[in-house]
């Protein structure tokens, strides 16, 4: 057998086998072709197989309540009243009456500046006083004399004006002497400084011992009242209107709340409307008083305010973990009687603490999942879970 032969069967041998090589090949590229085609199917934005087992989930019902129209924002607590003390009179500092920072109450003895000098000047012009009042009488004496003396021509009309005239001279030498005995008293009155207001006191800026300027730019001391105490706060102008007209029938309650302190508010009223809108800020001013009386708000302090400015009685509510948001809106699942969650469009009106006021989309009595949304498609079968501090839950 030549060559030529022995490759003609060799290749006829061969044949069979690379055939079906090559069909294997041509089906593993078309699975290959098929595993992609179903990844991209599955990648699709939105794509989620439906779940065969029940997911757990946590309900709440839909339930009609009052609840209160708020308006949340930040304010800054100011005091009342703010006194800078500062002397009327100079002099050296003798003596201070108070601790630095410590509360005072109105009349209290804050300083007693050395008063030696002014009882000094209060002495001489009580003298002079006292001088010129009896001139005054001496003068009036001779007056009286004199008018009968010039009835009988005894002396002249000349002698009788310049009596006339020296007592009247000396009564108002005695009126300008009472005066500086008034002004004298006032000064060294001055030397004891009392408390214009209750409240706390700041840093002593003067120690005793020091000089002291009448009328100086540096107070002494700077009092803060502080019960009761302001917040003020502004809010935007279009809720102007309606703080106006639940302000017609009685003061608006204010709630206020330290930034450190998340569960001790404070309540107080609202006591001030601005008489303009800002132009710049498109916002208005308000203040609201507080008791303070357990000193829980202090000067420059940042609180959260909330202004309540009524009720709305018979809103439907749903807790706030149950709205979703969505490119459409919001939404919420609602768990029907076959036991599948369904996606229901809400329109939310506002949010309350942890309840959220619902103005159309949902019946009383529904149960919306609050826990648990993001495993749910629409028509997943779910199961609800126990809550806290119940026996069990329906299913």
């Amino acid at each position: 057998m030549n060559d030529v032969e022995k490759a003609r069967r060799e290749r006829r041998r061969r044949s069979p086998s690379s055939c079906c090589r090559a069909v294997r090949v041509c089906l593993g590229a078309w699975m290959v072709v098929l595993a992609l085609l179903a990844s991209c199917g599955q990648d699709k934005p939105g794509f989620q197989a439906p779940p065969t087992m029940a997911v757990p989930v946590a309900v709440a019902p839909v339930v009609e309540k009052s609840m209160p129209f708020l308006i949340r924002t930040i304010g800054n607590v100011v005091a009342s009243s703010t006194v800078s003390v500062r002397s009327r009179i100079g002099g050296a500092l003798q003596e201070v009456h108070f601790r630095e920072g410590g509360e005072v109450t109105k009349g209290q003895i804050l300083f007693v500046i050395d008063p030696r000098p002014y009882e000094a000047a209060l002495n001489q012009v009580e003298a002079l006083l006292a001088r010129d009042r009896a001139l005054l009488e001496k003068a009036e004496a001779d007056l009286r004399r004199f008018a009968e003396l010039v009835k009988d021509d005894y002396i002249s009309l000349e002698q009788h004006d310049q009596a006339r005239a020296s007592a009247a001279s000396l009564r108002a030498a005695m009126q300008a002497d009472e005066a500086a005995v008034k002004t004298a008293r006032l000064e060294l009155s001055y030397c004891t400084i009392h408390a214009p207001i209750s409240g706390r006191t700041g840093d002593l800026f003067v120690d005793e011992g020091n000089l002291v300027k009448a009328n100086d730019d540096q107070p002494l001391v700077v009092i803060h009242q502080i019960a009761p105490i302001e917040v003020s706060f502004s809010v935007p102008q279009q809720h102007l209107t309606g703080i106006r007209r639940p302000q017609d029938q009685g003061p608006l309650k204010v709630t206020a709340l330290a930034k450190e302190d998340h569960v001790n508010p404070v309540e107080g009223r609202l006591t001030f409307v601005d008489n303009a809108v800002n132009t710049e800020t498109g916002t208005v001013l308000l203040k609201a008083s507080f008791a303070n009386e357990d000193r829980a708000l202090w000067p420059g302090q940042f609180v959260d305010v909330v202004l309540t400015l009524g009720e709305q009685a018979g809103a439907i509510v749903v807790p706030s973990g149950a709205v979703q948001s969505s490119q459409q809106g919001t939404f919420v699942f609602v768990v029907e009687e076959d036991g599948t969650a369904q996606s229901r469009p809400v329109e939310v009106s506002r949010i309350v603490g942890e309840e959220a006021v619902v103005a159309s989309g949902l019946a009383l009595e529904e149960k919306v999942v609050t826990d648990g949304q993001l495993r749910l498609v629409p028509g997943a079968r779910v199961e609800i879970k126990a809550q806290p501090g119940s026996e069990g839950a329906p299913r």
